[in-house]
Formats: C-alpha cells, structure tokens, sequence
C-alpha cells in the first residue's frame, strides 16, 4: 500500500499546506478528461445495490464527503473522480471571511483524529454560486449539497437573514441544504441550536422553500455534544418543521479517551474529529433513528474510516454515510473501499 508511505511524509507538513498542494495536484491531473476518466474508471465502483433514493434524491451510493473539505466548490471535478456518491460544499456564509488566524488545523496520528477550528473561512455566497452553477451545465450525477452558516460578524439575534440569504441564492445550484448551527469554531454559534432560535432559522427557510414549484431538502446538522434533552429538542422541531434530515454529527468540543499525550495540541481550541467521535456519533444515530421511528433520513458522519464503520452506521438507521477525517488518513481510495466492503 503505497498511501501510508505518502500520508507519512505529507504529515511532515502544515495540514493546510498540504491539503491545497494535494488537490491542486490532482486538479491538474484531472483537467485532463482522458485521465479524470481513467481514475474515475478504476476508483469508482457502480453497483445497483449501492444507490439510494433519501429524501426524493437518487445516490449513486451512500458515501459522501462532509462540509469543510471544499469550502468553496473548487474540487468538485476532482472528487467526483474519486467515486464520492454526494459533496457538500461549504460553510458558505453571505459574506467572504477568512476564517480564524493560522494555525487552525492539527492532527492527532495516534488517536486517528483532527482539531480544526478553521472559522468558516469561504469566499462567500457570490462566488460558490457562480462556480456551482458552472458545474451544473455538466452532466455529473454526484449530488451536490450546500452546507450554510452565518458571518462571524452577524450578531445571533440577526443570524436567520445570513442563511436567508444563502438559502436563496444556492437554491438553483445545490440539491440539498444542510443548516450548520453546530460548528464549535463560531463565537456563540451553537447557541442557535436552542429550540427557540432554531425554530426562527429553519421555519423561514421552509417557508421560502415551500413557496418554490419544487422544494429542496432542508437538514440541520448537529453536535455530537447535546445533551439528551437538546436532542429531543431537535427531533420535535424536525417533526414539527417538517425537516427532511439530520447529520449526526459535528465535530466534539470533547478531548475524553485520547491517547495523544496531554501537551499544546490537545489544548488547542477547536472540534475534534475522528476516530474518537466513532461511538458517540453512533449513539446518537441509534437514538434519533429509533425516536424518529425512521420517518427522518438521518446522514451519519464522525470516524468513519472503513466498510465497517459505515456499515455499523447504516445498521445503526443512517440513510447515508459521510468522511472527511477518514479521508485524509485513509487517502484517495477510501470511497472504493467503503462501497466494495458494503457489497460484500
């Protein structure tokens, strides 16, 4: 296996760094067709028993990539050949940011795990747009969801008009919307995940949706660190708001069960993502899935590396399986394997 040797030395390198030197050496691998078409060809794997029909959209498989990676719909070409089922692009605020000051993303190897706290950083609405909609005069069947959060300027109080008007303006180039409330990098952003302040965000936009010839799926993104009764919470307000979904989970502010000696990395602020968010993330599908009588396609995501892991998520009532940390240590073929492993 000749990824591990890669990832070693890579990981001699600011993570950042590296995740734009990598992508953008595959971007240029796969301007040309004939080769995106020959990766695509090798790496893919099309079976009838992989693709899904959630939410009124049709998978070609249950394995996508979590907001976060490509922020700003730079990579969608690359990571289609890549054999991804769906991408969700994003956080995408109103406004352009960049996000929190440098350093904002550290690895944990031995705990196969991530801290980010990258801050929303995007070029906002404008530009994703236009690149969304270049993409959508193509002939791709990957779907494409659009993950919104508000400006870190933007007070909570006025944070339903920043998803208003991402809403909007991606309406026409995204498949489906998933609210981001739950990042643990935007000042008081989780507040908004109180019933009260939730209910003002999402109602709005089921009611913009709603006054559209055809609707898009709306769904809300959580934390893995809610107590029971926010949960409950939540799963009233799905019903009541009638939302399509939920993606469980976010990164954990939590730093529990590590193995990572207690030293300046595991004190810096962020989400933890990984290998340790496994069984908590899974617990809490199990329990929305079981509360929600299935009724409410649930997304699961949080260390998923392997077939198991997303097989153990499906079992557990997920719908759809989502990576983002598994990518980056498992590397490029992990969506052949995960599919590979849920035929067998």
């Amino acid at each position: 296996m000749i990824y591990p040797l890669i990832r070693n030395t890579l990981f001699h390198f600011p993570p950042e760094d590296v995740h734009h030197f990598s992508m953008n050496v595959l971007q240029k691998i796969c301007s040309i067709k004939a080769v995106k078409k020959s990766i695509q060809q090798i790496v893919e794997v099309r079976d009838a028993s992989l693709e899904k029909n959630v939410f009124g959209l049709q998978f070609k498989n249950p394995v996508g990539l979590g907001a976060g990676f490509d922020k700003n719909a730079v990579y969608l070409n690359e990571l289609e050949a890549l054999g991804f089922g769906f991408v969700e692009i994003g956080t995408v605020t109103p406004k352009s940011q960049p996000g929190n000051e440098l350093p904002r993303l550290f690895r944990l190897p031995k705990d196969k795990a991530l801290i980010n706290r990258m801050g929303f950083n995007n070029e906002g609405v404008a530009a994703v747009r236009t690149r969304l909609e270049n993409w959508k005069s193509g002939s791709s069947d990957m779907i494409i969801g659009g993950n919104i959060g508000k400006n870190k300027i933007t007070s909570n109080e006025d944070a339903w008009r920043d998803y208003d008007t991402c809403f909007k303006e991606l309406f026409d180039v995204v498949d489906y919307f998933a609210v981001n409330v739950s990042s643990p990098n935007t000042p008081g952003l989780r507040e908004l995940q109180e019933k009260s302040a939730l209910k003002k965000i999402l109602a709005n936009l089921q009611e913009i949706n709603y006054s559209k010839n055809k609707q898009k799926p709306l769904l809300l993104k959580i934390a893995p660190d809610l107590t029971q009764h926010q949960l409950d919470d939540i799963i009233s307000l799905s019903v009541e708001i009638k939302l399509d979904g939920l993606i469980a989970t976010n990164t954990t502010i939590s730093r529990e069960n590590l193995h990572t000696e207690y030293d300046a990395l595991i004190k810096e602020a962020g989400g933890l993502s990984g290998k340790p968010l496994t069984e908590r993330s899974t617990a809490i599908v199990t329990y929305l899935s079981k509360q929600l009588k299935h009724e409410t396609a649930i997304i699961a995501s949080g260390g998923i590396f392997t077939g198991d892991d997303a097989l153990q998520k499906l079992q557990a009532g997920a719908s759809l399986v989502q990576v983002w940390t598994g990518f980056i240590y498992e590397g490029p073929a992990i969506v052949h394997n995960i599919c590979k492993a849920l035929i067998k």
